[in-house]
């Protein structure tokens, strides 16, 4: 009798060691370091099962759902991005699923110059797709909240990494983006903008096409200074950058007269004053440079010949025509050689 008891708490006890182990042992069976699972918004708990199985992702679906429904996560499914690692436990999977634990998104804000190309690159990294969040950047009653419509939109988005979980809805998204707009611009830059006949928003604006002009951050500021005075004076801004944006020809080397007559609101040589919104996002240091300005009479400025990068400025017309002279004719000096050159290998 004493064996048969002796055999039944053994079997007991292997029994309760087995589920134990099945429970809080290590449970995936994928390689690798981590799953990443996407549980999408309105998924149901069988095309979640179907997602696991077919990755591979658990040595027992059957355990997982066992497991699941007393820890009743099938009627508590979370959308969301979660991360299982090599090795969790089948408890901590379900737990981690059921709580909603997920794991953060980084979305990295550079340079970007239309709707499209913000939207795409934000949707890459989200539930909601390109077009989802094209059509919010696209709907002036969305934006009305931010104080910006579809063409001003960019205006708030500043450069940064910013962090969400994968099943953000597009207003959270931007709300983050709001609120770091809105504490960049410290009352003293405001200030800054207010003093130049500025507001936030137009000053992202200016900064844009200064962003477009150069890559020389030693002329950002006097560049600037040349369209705030075109501005002062009402006169036709002439920006080449505006014109490539309202082509999105963004790689165009030369621009022609015939371009110059583009319909658009962006187009500067058609159009006084600032374009509708911002041509791109413009880095912290360009919106300084905007905001640092010095006072100078310059309304003009041509690309120095010795090909530099930098610009000559120039206060009249007849010193611009000068500067701009000897910028072309060292150009075509520059592709002569070339074209000789190239000549000559043919030979």
């Amino acid at each position: 009798m004493k064996k048969f008891i002796f055999g039944i708490v053994l079997i007991l006890l292997v029994a309760g060691v087995f589920v134990l182990f099945r429970f809080f042992g290590p449970a995936t069976a994928f390689e690798g370091d981590s799953y990443f699972l996407y549980v999408r918004t309105g998924i149901n708990y069988e095309q979640l099962v179907d997602t696991l199985k077919q990755n591979n992702v658990l040595r027992s679906p059957a355990f997982f759902n066992w497991v699941a429904g007393r820890m009743d996560y099938p009627q508590n499914l979370r959308a969301g991005k979660y991360e299982i690692k090599k090795g969790m436990s089948m408890s901590t999977i379900v737990r981690m699923l059921k709580n909603g634990r997920q794991v953060p998104v980084k979305i990295v804000i550079t340079k970007f110059r239309t709707l499209q190309g913000l939207a795409g690159a934000i949707g890459k990294k989200l539930e909601a797709d390109s077009a989802v969040l094209g059509s919010y950047l696209h709907n002036d009653d969305s934006l009305r909240a931010f104080g910006v419509d579809s063409n001003t939109v960019m205006a708030i988005v500043v450069p940064n990494t910013y962090t969400y979980f994968w099943n953000a809805p597009p207003s959270a998204v931007f709300k983050k983006m709001y609120a770091a707009y809105k504490a960049w611009w410290t009352p003293q830059r405001v200030q800054a903008a207010r003093a130049r006949n500025l507001t936030p928003v137009t000053a992202t604006i200016l900064a844009s096409i200064v962003e477009e002009e150069t890559n020389a951050q030693s002329d950002k500021g006097r560049i600037a200074s040349v369209y705030l005075n075109r501005l002062a004076k009402n006169m036709r801004l002439d920006a080449d950058p505006t014109l490539k944006f309202a082509e999105r020809d963004f790689e165009a080397k030369h621009l022609y007269n015939n371009d110059k007559t583009v319909e658009s609101p962006y187009n500067t040589y058609r159009h006084e004053g600032l374009p509708p919104g911002p041509i791109c996002t413009p880095s912290e240091a360009t919106l300084e440079a905007v905001l640092g300005s010095p006072a100078t009479d310059y309304l003009f400025f041509s690309a120095k010949p010795d090909f530099s990068g930098y610009s000559n400025f120039a206060a009249t017309y007849k010193e611009h025509q000068a500067f701009a002279k000897a910028y072309q004719e060292e150009l075509r000096r520059q592709e002569a050689i070339k074209a000789h050159h190239t000549d000559s290998t043919k030979k």
